[in-house]
């Protein structure tokens, strides 16, 4: 697998190194890179010998990043997060989960962000200055993001901020009122698929997963990585408007809710004379009448709401086939 960084990462690296500012909030949907780039503009802002569009890769601070030791680099994030991508958890934290005190948090937890407070108010150890990334932003519960405001409004001279998300909509006014937002750049179809194709993918799964992902990269790997092929997704409509569950094999409640929320999507363009975004035309069932969709996707979004929820996996997969097959009952194929 190439680990290069992709092209429209590293234009948006150079761009914001080239712009001042002590926080910024990197905005836009799962996918594009939201983490990437943020950890590329705290590496190119710690670095000993910077560019000027991106960090060098070779300094002792840019070694110290990346084996997740740098003394004035805070990352804040889930737990579950922290542990999938490397990054140490603070002594107290680590040890409540070796002595299965509590299992990982899914939120950014207070303990964590008054500890990131305090890192602010402290020296910088290598003498460049201090930064904080704090991704998914939206994972900051409400006593989370209000222990982070009166940093954010009067941050210490030599620290910044970067915030990345993927539902910067769920930020606290406050929190967006007081960064410099940026929004992600969508990569050009060209682009992501000559990505994809480095990353090991065939040009056809390629260009299906870049598809099925609505033009987002690296939500198009995860995808292809997860097992998925070009001829189940394309049976998939049809599929879902017989409520056939057989046609989901091994598929996750959260993989099919997906699913069924970009059908919906794209069965709700094609009725008022729009494009799909996730599947082809062809593949599509046809007629659904537009206010039928629009309950069905009210009924979508309320599970998407509840999907942390304990629940039964078979029963609530039968569930979501039943709702898509009464919604679809009406459709002409």
């Amino acid at each position: 697998m190439n680990t290069d960084k992709p092209a429209w990462i590293a234009d948006q690296t150079r761009r914001l190194l080239a712009q001042r500012g002590h926080a910024w909030l990197l905005s836009g949907p799962a996918g594009l890179g939201q983490y990437e780039l943020a950890l590329g503009l705290v590496k190119a802002w710690l670095c000993e010998q910077p560019k000027a569009s991106a960090a060098c890769g070779q300094c002792g601070s840019c070694h110290a990043i990346d084996v997740r030791t740098h003394a004035d680099l805070c990352v804040l994030m889930p737990e579950t997060w922290m542990l999938d991508l490397g990054w140490p958890l603070s002594e107290k934290a680590q040890a409540d989960l070796d002595d299965k005190k509590r299992k990982p948090s899914k939120e950014i937890r207070i303990d964590a962000m008054r500890e990131a407070v305090d890192f602010s108010q402290r020296t910088s150890a290598r003498g460049r200055g201090k930064s904080v990334l704090i991704y998914p932003a939206e994972d900051m519960n409400a006593f989370t993001a209000n222990a982070l405001l009166k940093t954010l409004e009067e941050p210490p001279g030599d620290v910044r901020f970067v915030l990345a998300s993927e539902a910067a909509h769920q930020l606290l006014p406050t929190i967006r009122s007081r960064c410099l937002v940026h929004t992600m750049v969508w990569p050009d179809e060209t682009s992501g698929l000559a990505w994809l194709g480095a990353q090991g993918l065939e040009p056809a799964q390629a260009a299906v997963a870049l598809k099925a992902q609505g033009g987002r990269p690296q939500a198009a790997l995860h995808w292809a990585q997860s097992g998925q092929d070009s001829a189940h997704w394309a049976a998939l409509p049809q599929a879902m408007a017989r409520g056939d569950l057989q046609a989901l094999r091994d598929w996750t409640p959260q993989q099919l809710l997906s699913a069924q929320q970009q059908l919906c999507h794209d069965l709700m363009a094609l009725a008022v004379d729009g494009q799909p975004r996730f599947f082809s035309v062809k593949d599509l069932p046809r007629g659904v009448p537009l206010a039928v969709l629009s309950e069905w996707g009210a009924r979508l979004q309320a599970h998407r709401r509840t999907m942390d929820h304990p629940f039964n996996p078979g029963l609530f997969i039968e569930a979501l086939m039943a709702q898509a097959h009464t919604a679809l009952a009406k459709s002409v194929t």
